[in-house]
């Protein structure tokens, strides 16, 4: 299948390291990659804070850069922008755009996926050959949970990984408290709702805390640094993108 891949703001400046485990992990599947070199933001960060007609340009950038009928699907390793693109472009179009603007938005509406959605539904597959041995808990983040309703489809993909000890994370589907200018905004509730997840993480005794946004990690890594937890955050393609052969060195963790 050839699969545009889109990086994602956060992907882009501070986690590249979760999109080129994307690209690598869809390239051992046998996938061939396309990386539109135009694409920016998709404009969610601007929908979410109230500003719903300054993103049109970028909604439409985005169908331009991945309209193109050979891009059979589009992923991201990212919950909260795979939501944005199926759902807030849409709304964005019919309220501020043209007929243009509408109809690229549904071609590229109908095969955008996260990354566990490609896998799992599109692709059909779960164990992609992966290696971790090491003990992992898993948070499922608000937008991939809530909006893209994901399901089980990551604790799937990582029960089929090879010598990981997969914990269960309590509350699981409690929200971090990350939410974007949410955490800026009400930087005590948000300090408060993360101080209860990095209890729950801990209390696992995970090495690894992982999910499909980089944004979620960023916030929950944020609050097991402080603390000193010994517990590190990665995202769900890295461990995917691990192997036997090239398994990923986490020699900063010591459990």
């Amino acid at each position: 299948m050839r699969i545009g891949l889109f990086a994602t703001c956060l992907g882009d400046t501070l986690f590249p390291d979760a999109v080129k485990a994307t690209a690598l992990l869809l390239t051992r599947l046998g996938h061939e990659l396309v990386f539109p070199p135009g694409q920016t933001c998709c404009g969610q960060m601007h929908v979410n804070t109230g500003y719903q007609r300054e993103p049109v340009p970028l909604v439409r950038n985005f169908t331009e850069q991945f309209g193109d009928s050979s891009i059979e699907a589009v992923v991201m390793p990212s919950g909260s922008c795979a939501g944005s693109v199926r759902h807030q472009h849409e709304i964005i179009a019919e309220r501020y755009g043209d007929a243009a603007l509408r109809s690229g938005v549904a071609g590229v509406k109908a095969k955008t996926y996260e990354l566990s959605e490609l896998l799992v539904d599109v692709l059909d597959v779960v164990d992609v050959g992966a290696y971790f041995p090491h003990r992992v808990t898993y948070h499922p983040t608000c937008h991939s949970l809530r909006m893209l309703r994901v399901g089980d489809k990551p604790l799937r993909l990582l029960r089929a990984v090879d010598g990981i000890d997969l914990v269960e994370l309590p509350e699981a589907d409690a929200c971090c408290g990350f939410g974007g200018t949410f955490a800026v905004k009400n930087a005590e509730t948000s300090t408060a709702m993360l101080g209860d997840k990095v209890a729950a993480v801990t209390g696992t005794g995970a090495a690894v805390c992982t999910a499909g946004d980089s944004s979620c990690l960023m916030h929950i890594g944020g609050g097991l640094s402080r603390i000193k937890a010994g517990t590190t955050t990665l995202h769900l393609a890295q461990i995917l993108a691990a192997t036997r052969t090239s398994p990923y060195p986490l020699t900063e963790v010591a459990r």
